[in-house]
């Protein structure tokens, strides 16, 4: 089996599992608190992922010079996730996971301001193309408008600054540190929050809890081996594949059958992140020494 296809396969793998625990949050919420499910998410996760860093280098990974740095990203991925379980209860899950694909978008406005990056013409076209196609799944103003949309779209954009944050200052901190003290702020966050709003879990929900980190550790190293094995441009556009799965499950659990505009949409931002990958691959092979 080629490396390029092995990643192929970790990132239909992690996007799978993505895809799964967003199914089994959605479900979660209809009955406890977002950050109820973050709390039992975050503390599933963290100690598999310090497993993973014990055998992938040893403890000392997990050591940190910016414990500022790490508390503002723990911070900003708590918001991710409350804004996005938030929605997850409130919308279907494919417009759900179509809005979310903004976060990308997101990325290459916010890296003008905060990065002092310069966006080429192609892509702030591809870009302003996704963000129509955001606006056909939301639809701001018509009859079918739904506000909580625009919880989904803060999700986008507080995710778009964490990718951001990354890209700053994750040449000089290891990953595992990243992803540890990530996942440790939401826990600690939402575990002062319990008490008002802890709801008892019925005894079914306990291993869905237990699964839904598992799924979110699963997918964090199938997303991780993806770009291991495979160039990025390969691999990322099978992180659209989820769109399909939002799809399935959510006609599948819930009934839910996306009308024509969330397609419409889903598909322009779809075509718009792949485009975008595609010049920034060009892009990239042009800067490369001839040989």
């Amino acid at each position: 089996m080629s490396s390029s296809f092995k990643g192929i396969l970790c990132m239909c793998g992690g996007v799978l599992c993505l895809a799964l625990g967003d199914a089994i949050t959605k479900w979660l919420g209809e009955t406890h608190s977002p950050l109820q499910i973050i709390f039992f998410r975050t503390l599933v996760s963290l100690p598999l992922i310090a497993l993973i860093a014990r055998f992938n280098g040893g403890l000392r990974k997990l050591a940190t010079r910016r414990p500022g740095i790490h508390l503002l990203r723990g911070l900003i991925f708590t918001g991710t996730m409350v804004c996005f379980m938030w929605g997850l209860t409130l919308l279907p899950l494919a417009e759900t996971t179509a809005i979310a694909f903004a976060a990308p978008l997101f990325v290459n406005l916010l890296s003008v301001p905060l990065l002092g990056e310069r966006v080429d013409r192609t892509t702030l076209l591809a870009t302003m193309l996704g963000f129509i196609g955001v606006l056909v799944v939301v639809r701001p103003g018509g009859s079918s408008f739904q506000p909580a949309a625009l919880i989904v779209v803060g999700a986008a954009v507080f995710y778009a600054l964490m990718m951001i944050t990354a890209r700053r200052y994750g040449g000089r901190e290891h990953l595992w540190a990243m992803v540890f003290y990530t996942t440790l702020v939401p826990m600690l966050v939402s575990a002062v929050t319990l008490p008002w709003v802890w709801q008892m879990p019925a005894p079914i929900h306990w291993p869905f809890f237990l699964l839904a980190g598992v799924l979110g550790v699963g997918a964090m190293v199938g997303l991780t081996l993806a770009f291991r094995y495979a160039p990025a441009a390969l691999a990322a556009p099978f992180d659209y594949t989820a769109l399909l799965w939002a799809v399935l499950l959510g006609w599948w659990l819930w009934d839910e059958v996306p009308d024509l505009w969330v397609f419409v949409g889903g598909t322009l931002i779809i075509v718009s992140g792949l485009a975008i990958a595609y010049h920034e691959r060009r892009v990239a092979l042009n800067r490369r020494p001839s040989a």
